[in-house]
């Protein structure tokens, strides 16, 4: 009888702690709001970068949308996890104004890249800086994201892995602002 109780009583034990898990990560790893001031934020420098497919993104060319950049690699596990709300959200606020481009920081290479682009079949530009460019410079860990308002500023930026429901409030902020 011992060795039952023993059993419940691990048994108890690891609900309760699967529960606490559970709910930390639903209610405590949030990372929506925190967005800085209109009055408080400073223009992105300008971000040129080859894109994937082809062709050049410019941050530039996105003013009157808001814009997510997103700082990711192949080899990011969180990355994995973050990407498919972001295509989500891409199409589903893309419409709205909101243009999300992936900046990958992979040294694998392009095909490398690219065969993850279409595996999650990713809709956004995905774009690669060159190695060691200012664009790198700074950044705490993969995935980062910048979230830029329609003047271009800096409203918030992201470390870590990101539900796609956080994204989304403060892409609904930046959107209703004038």
């Amino acid at each position: 009888m011992v060795a039952s109780r023993d059993s419940w009583v691990r048994y108890a034990v690891a609900v309760v702690a699967f529960g606490v898990v559970a709910w930390a990560w639903h209610y405590g790893t949030r990372q929506s709001g925190g967005i800085r001031p209109a009055g408080e934020r400073r223009v992105m420098p300008e971000l040129v970068m080859a894109q994937l497919g082809g062709g050049t993104w410019r941050t530039v060319d996105h003013r009157g949308q808001v814009v997510l950049v997103n700082y990711w690699a192949t080899w990011c596990g969180p990355c994995w996890e973050e990407t498919p709300g972001l295509i989500r959200l891409s199409r589903e606020m893309g419409p709205k104004g909101l243009a999300v481009v992936g900046v990958a920081i992979d040294e694998g290479g392009r095909e490398k890249v690219q065969k993850f682009v279409d595996e999650f079949r990713v809709p956004y530009p995905v774009v690669m800086p060159e190695r060691l460019s200012q664009v790198e410079y700074g950044l705490e860990g993969v995935p980062t994201t910048i979230l830029l308002d329609k003047q271009g500023r800096v409203a918030k930026t992201y470390v870590g892995a990101v539900r796609q429901r956080d994204f989304a409030e403060d892409v609904r902020v930046l959107l209703g602002e004038r």
